[in-house]
């Protein structure tokens, strides 16, 4: 089972992005609200969640969870102690920690990425502290996947998607997005 968090002003593509490209994997994925079970991403777009934080448990059923980034979602996603809880979770139990744009910078403030490539959206590189910071889209390291923006979504999708099923459905998947790259 994968988690996708959403905090209020979230972005929209970064979130949808992966639900859609990981249910089209055939995964378990879940949407959780964080403060509601109805969220608003950063343009305004309101998304009613599968499970509001409640209903998320930290068990052995989890495989990943993901990050997606916006502001101010970033900032919601690290002050809620359900998501921090669940870093903790996954990092404690091998399980995949998967962030895209700005929420790498969660896991740079929790001391996750010390000698670990990461990448995040340009202007956030400090905030991944210890990190091997790279200028690729998509990054994965162990168990940390991160990603540079919502252009690298479809990417932070397949690569996501590639540690839980075939790396050809994934990159079927990919293919028949008509992603150029």
């Amino acid at each position: 089972m994968i988690y996708v968090f959403l905090a209020k002003g979230f972005e929209e593509i970064e979130a949808l992005t992966v639900v859609d490209f990981l249910r089209r994997a055939d995964l378990e994925v879940y949407t959780v609200g964080i403060g509601s079970k109805i969220v608003s991403g950063s343009h305004n777009i309101p998304v009613f969640c599968d499970l509001d934080e409640s209903e998320a448990v930290a068990d052995d059923s989890i495989d990943a969870i993901v990050l997606p980034g916006g502001m101010p979602g970033t900032l919601n996603l690290e002050a809620s102690g359900k998501v921090n809880e669940m870093i903790d979770y996954c990092v404690q139990n091998d399980k995949y920690v998967c962030a895209i744009c700005a929420a790498p910078s969660i896991l740079g403030h929790k001391n996750l990425l010390n000698g670990k490539k990461a990448t995040c959206f340009p202007g956030f590189e400090e905030e991944l502290l210890g990190a091997d910071v790279s200028s690729d889209f998509v990054c994965c390291d162990g168990k940390i996947i991160t990603a540079k923006g919502m252009g690298a979504a479809i990417l932070f999708s397949k690569e996501i998607a590639s540690k839980f099923t075939d790396k050809n459905k994934a990159e079927r998947i990919k293919d028949s997005l008509q992603c150029p790259f």
